[in-house]
């Protein structure tokens, strides 16, 4: 996304830097970095500022990754294939299409053990924001419309999937 001073590169050469402990890291440091970040950020900004930042943040992330790790090439059926087993080979998690409506660009879809959230205690209130942006980030790039994307289920509503509704943005 423009405006933002972020780009792919920025990740850098993992392999050069961590020559022995290699690209992996835990769920638990993920989710250290992704939590406090957050509980500063309602602190600092409030709930709904938040999630906004979060969203915006995973669109961010969502769009270069689509741009650096995805073939937009594709058709549709393929890209969605592609998504799902880089997902995979990446442990975000295991995304599913549950609903599809190709025509108009409509999809209901799973994302199970989760990277965010899966095991995290019930709270009533989905978690997600950042995957929010980032699936908006990667069908915009695909597509090269607006989308919309919310979660509708989390593991922290009390499914044990994380479930999102992507239409595009009217």
């Amino acid at each position: 996304m423009d405006g933002y001073n972020f780009s792919w590169d920025q990740l850098g050469d993992i392999q050069l830097g961590r020559p022995n402990l290699g690209p992996h890291t835990t769920v638990a440091v993920y989710r250290l970095m992704q939590y406090t970040m957050r509980a500063v950020l309602e602190k600092e900004y409030g709930d709904e500022r938040t999630r906004e930042l979060l969203v915006l943040a995973g669109k961010v992330a969502g769009t270069e990754f689509c741009k650096n790790m995805l073939d937009v090439s594709l058709p549709l059926n393929q890209f969605i294939a592609q998504l799902h087993d880089r997902l995979i080979d990446l442990s975000v998690g295991i995304l599913r299409v549950e609903e599809s409506d190709a025509e108009n660009l409509v999809f209901l879809v799973t994302v199970s053990e989760d990277l965010d959230c899966s095991g995290l205690p019930l709270k009533g209130v989905t978690v997600c924001d950042y995957d929010e942006g980032f699936i908006e980030g990667i069908f915009e790039v695909y597509t090269g419309k607006v989308f919309r994307v919310k979660e509708v289920d989390c593991w922290t509503t009390g499914e044990r999937t994380c479930r999102f509704s992507i239409k595009p943005k009217e």
